[in-house]
């Protein structure tokens, strides 16, 4: 409130003056610009956050496109996936040399500005019954997108917040809660949220120091003798720890906080604005990640501001690079709307510039998106159907999927190869996922006095990856009424190559 403070004052001071001395709108040139570029930004997030009207859903939580039994085989002959993954629930069958395979669960969810509160429960959609080894969490929206969140400073106490239901659904008997100075939580003391920064939080939920996680292995001084090899059999003498920088490592000398007995361990969060991107992974496993490195790129107002944008994860698992995006692409559902789109991902592919910290230049570890092994990529891409709103309407009520699903813009723009070439998504087996009225199963339009205002119902939450070695499992949406948007998840085998014999690479 004091920053806004000031800047209002600081605004009346801009146009008035004070009593000491004249308006500063008089005094400077450039003063008269800003002023009315800040006035147009403003105007901007206030049109961007209107909502839409209200159609009756004709689809019920539970039903999809097929039966789900014939959904299995249709995925099997998709994707021809291993009769036998290479790594069980309960032991490797893995031999030296090896690739082996885990099991990577996606989920994206545009929240709509709210924070949840302690009665929110994240089980049934991070599916923790049916537990992977890497789950990769992606938000939008986690907070307002108003002038405020883009221009002075993010709220960050949305982001820890979400960080602390993900990490009792994720760890429950092993569930360590975090600590703060002032905590809230429900009534009957459930759950508590503390009130701590996320950088805090991030640290308390890792079992690793960040900067291990960081760092890079790398021998120096030897020759490349072998290009596939060479950067991984990297002894723990190799690492200087002195190399990483003061600023990088958040954790300090005596390692992190959390406690040993947690299931799964953070190993990455990023907030830009309201998107926010999260990684988590078996404990054990933590202890193959290097070179982790996180790359933002703000598609917002101008073209820049992070209301819109990207957050990348780059990280050496084994010795196979993989990346994970988290996006929010530009909105819109007129006509040519999607090309703004496509003009985001093409944007994001070019100018996601991951750093290099490898200490020689014979390194396999990649600074741009396509240059990594394994990709996915996830979040709220805003591509609708390219239907007028009745026509969606009519559509919905003869329940005429297919029809529906051959005038997705994704669909559409990917065949005509002007997006996401190279790149795969699944079948979509579920209905459109926006827009909803909050708190009900109906679609946004139908309720509200302003037609204009009403959003067909569109795909607008999707899960795309890059790369071989890369099977999905299962694509799905989740029920929950907390948000205008409907989560969407997705399962993968993802096959990396190994460290010979098991070698941990600390």
């Amino acid at each position: 409130m004091a920053i806004r403070l000031r800047i209002y004052s600081c605004f009346g001071t801009f146009i008035h003056g004070s009593l000491d001395s004249p308006p500063l709108l008089l005094m400077f040139p450039f003063s008269f610009f800003f002023f009315f570029f800040a006035f147009y930004i403003v105007l901007v997030l206030s049109f961007e956050s209107s909502t839409g009207r209200e159609i009756e859903c004709l689809i019920s939580s539970n039903e999809c496109f097929v039966e789900k039994e014939s959904s299995c085989s249709l995925y099997e002959e998709q994707y021809d996936l291993p009769h036998q993954p290479l790594l069980s629930r309960e032991k490797s069958t893995k031999a030296a040399s090896e690739n082996i395979s885990f099991r990577v669960f996606v989920a994206t969810w545009n929240v709509g500005g709210k924070s949840p509160d302690s009665k929110l429960n994240l089980d049934d959609i991070l599916q923790v019954r049916e537990e992977s080894d890497i789950y990769v969490l992606g938000f939008q929206e986690i907070v307002p997108l108003n002038a405020g969140n883009v221009l002075v400073i993010e709220d960050n106490e949305p982001a820890v917040k979400w960080l602390t239901l993900i990490n009792r659904s994720l760890n429950k008997a092993n569930y360590v809660p975090l600590r703060g100075p002032r905590s809230v939580g429900s009534p009957e003391g459930s759950l508590v949220f503390p009130k701590i920064k996320l950088r805090k939080a991030s640290k308390a939920l890792r079992t690793e120091n960040k900067w291990k996680l960081k760092s890079c292995n790398c021998p120096i001084g030897l020759e490349r003798k072998n290009s596939k090899e060479f950067c991984f059999r990297c002894p723990q003498s190799q690492t200087n720890e002195n190399d990483i920088s003061s600023e990088d490592d958040e954790d300090g000398p005596n390692g992190p906080s959390s406690a040993n007995s947690i299931k799964y361990s953070l190993v990455a969060s990023k907030q830009m604005v309201g998107i926010f991107l999260t990684v988590w992974m078996r404990k054990e496993l933590v202890q193959y990640v290097s070179h982790l490195r996180i790359s933002c790129v703000g598609r917002g107002i101008l073209g820049c501001l992070g209301n819109k944008g990207c957050i990348s994860v780059s990280m050496l698992f084994h010795k196979t690079t993989l990346c994970f995006l988290c996006s929010h692409l530009a909105s819109g559902e007129k006509e040519g709307d999607e090309l703004r789109r496509n003009s985001d991902v093409i944007e994001i592919l070019r100018n996601t510039q991951f750093p290099r910290i490898c200490k020689t230049s014979n390194s396999r570890v990649p600074e741009k998106i396509l240059d990594h092994d394994r990709v996915i990529w996830l979040g709220d891409l805003n591509y609708r159907i390219a239907l007028s709103y009745s026509d969606t309407g009519k559509l919905l009520k003869e329940r005429a999927w297919d029809t529906l699903y051959n005038n997705d813009q994704l669909k559409i723009e990917r065949e005509a190869g002007r997006v996401f070439k190279g790149w795969k998504e699944g079948k979509i087996y579920f209905a459109p996922t926006y827009k909803y009225s909050l708190n009900s199963d109906i679609y946004a339009g139908e309720t509200v006095e302003t037609k204009s205002k009403r959003r067909t119902p569109a795909w607008c939450d999707r899960i795309l990856w890059r790369g071989s070695e890369i099977y999905q499992l299962s694509y799905e949406r989740k029920e929950s009424r907390f948000s205008d948007h409907r989560p969407v998840c997705a399962t993968f085998w993802v096959s990396v190559e190994a460290m010979e014999d098991g070698s941990k690479r600390r």
